[in-house]
């Protein structure tokens, strides 16, 4: 039988260039038209007689969602037909590579590649969340890889997005998707939880790592529902070279229980990014799978098991926020400090599943310049480390909600505002110069700085001046 083809060459000012793919849902082509800067496709769902419905459910679908998102993770919509006439959408075709193709190229990755690749997709799953949307088909497939190492995400037609109708669910398809992915949630028929991301991106994590996936590629249902209690095979056990804080954060993305994975896929990113802050577990030294009991136990709990409604994906994620301090450990005697701490504390006790960095950054020396007062560069640092440790040991952090990092840097605002971006920051917390600092002219810069170039909120904490004997501010 020939291949379906559309008979139209040209749709609506769009002219059909390449076929460059033909599948079960349709077909893709490089398209020209109307001047966007940026070089195009067309994606045709199959219609008429004898074509599964899939194909046009998962346009609808994409066509509702992918004109209201908006960032550097998601190819740029440009177009959509009438679903009576000529159904198609135009978007943005994204340079570089899927990371299933290098998959296939490379097998498995180096624990470096598995954590730069890995948090890049967290980053671009945070985005997404924050804009109320679930991907709910991240696969090596529907991640693009640009040159410059982010990821974009592709294909949302089974994606969720929380204010729009979820046709998917009104048809009663919840696990749709690829079988290996598909998070114990979806299994449970709910598709309002962004945790569901982050299990695929586990899997993900997993196959890079071991070139292996956890849960295989089941055919039925019945092989999926295995992964509700089956204890997967620790990568470490695939590999040996695969580091402990690896295996921690791909087993903790996996957890079949949504409440014991990350909270958050910029806490995913966070950790990718930092291994030596990683919190290590029973996890990340696991050699086997579960025994033959506990197994037994988990498919017991796995049968009356049911999973609530979840609120908005942005609200979700908002429970476990993202917190830099900036904390000047040049001066830590300085009155600031314990109204800053206390600012911090109460900021935290709004939310149990935060994420606390305290970042100190310090003058880098310039070239010429003699050493400080604490003798080498790593004398100075750990100096620094020490004092920042000091600084925030009475919060009584739990080691898991906490990361340190001392940063050198000629203008410590620029610093602080690129690792509060690179790092997904929810708020930053900084103190600003009062009227007994005027001395402190760098400390006032870094203040005023964060505040006006922070992609995210900033909690300013100033402390009132004390009148001085001749009754001016001293």
């Amino acid at each position: 039988m020939p291949e379906q083809t559309p008979s139209l060459k040209q749709i609506d000012g769009f002219v059909l260039g390449e076929r460059i793919h033909s599948g079960a849902m349709g077909y893709i082509h490089r398209v020209s038209g109307p001047e966007t800067g940026f070089p195009m496709i067309m994606k045709l769902p199959r219609v008429g007689a004898g074509e599964a419905g899939e194909g046009l459910l998962a346009f609808e679908t994409e066509a509702m969602i992918l004109p209201v998102l908006k960032g550097p993770y998601i190819a740029r919509f440009v177009a959509a037909g009438d679903l009576a006439r000529v159904p198609y959408l135009v978007i943005e075709w994204v340079e570089g590579r899927s990371l299933q193709y290098l998959l296939d190229q490379r097998g498995r990755f180096a624990a470096e590649e598995v954590a730069r690749t890995g948090a890049a997709i967290a980053d671009a799953l945070h985005s997404l969340h924050r804009q109320d949307t679930i991907h709910l088909d991240l696969k090596p497939d529907n991640v693009i890889l640009r040159p410059d190492g982010t990821a974009v995400l592709i294909d949302f037609g089974l994606a969720h997005h929380a204010r729009f109708p979820d046709l998917l669910a009104e048809e009663m398809r919840f696990a749709s998707g690829s079988t290996p992915y598909i998070s114990p949630e979806q299994l449970y028929d709910t598709r309002s939880d962004p945790r569901s991301d982050l299990f695929a991106l586990g899997v993900i994590l997993y196959e890079m790592a071991t070139a292996q996936l956890p849960f295989g590629v089941p055919e039925t249902l019945s092989g999926m529902r295995n992964r509700l209690w089956l204890d997967p095979v620790p990568p470490r056990v695939h590999h040996a070279g695969i580091p402990g804080w690896l295996q921690e954060v791909i087993l903790r993305c996996i957890e079949v229980r949504a409440q014991y994975r990350y909270q958050s896929a910029a806490h995913v990113a966070f950790d990718l990014r930092h291994p030596d802050q990683v919190r290590l577990t029973v996890r990340a030294a696991k050699s086997d799978k579960a025994g033959v009991l506990a197994q037994l136990k988990r498919w017991w709990l796995a049968r009356g098991e049911r999973i609530a409604p979840l609120s908005l994906p942005n609200v979700r994620i908002g429970t476990a926020p993202v917190i830099m301090v900036a904390v000047d450990t040049t001066h830590p005697d300085d009155e600031r400090q314990p109204a800053i701490r206390r600012a911090t504390a109460q900021v935290l006790s709004l939310s149990a599943e935060f994420r606390l960095i305290c970042v100190a950054v310090i003058r880098a020396e310039l070239p010429g310049e003699a050493a400080g007062e604490s003798g080498t560069p790593y004398d100075a640092h750990l100096d620094h480390r020490v004092r920042l440790r000091n600084w925030v040991d009475p919060l009584k952090m739990p080691s898991n909600r906490l990361s340190l990092h001392v940063i050198e840097a000629a203008s410590p605002a620029s610093m602080l505002l690129e690792f509060a971006r690179r790092n997904n920051v929810d708020l930053i917390i900084i103190g600003a110069p009062g009227p007994a600092q005027q001395a402190l002219a760098w400390w006032r810069s870094v203040a005023s700085g964060v505040t006006a170039g922070a992609h995210c909120s900033v909690h300013v904490v100033r402390v009132a001046g004390r009148q001085g004997e001749d009754g001016t501010p001293p």
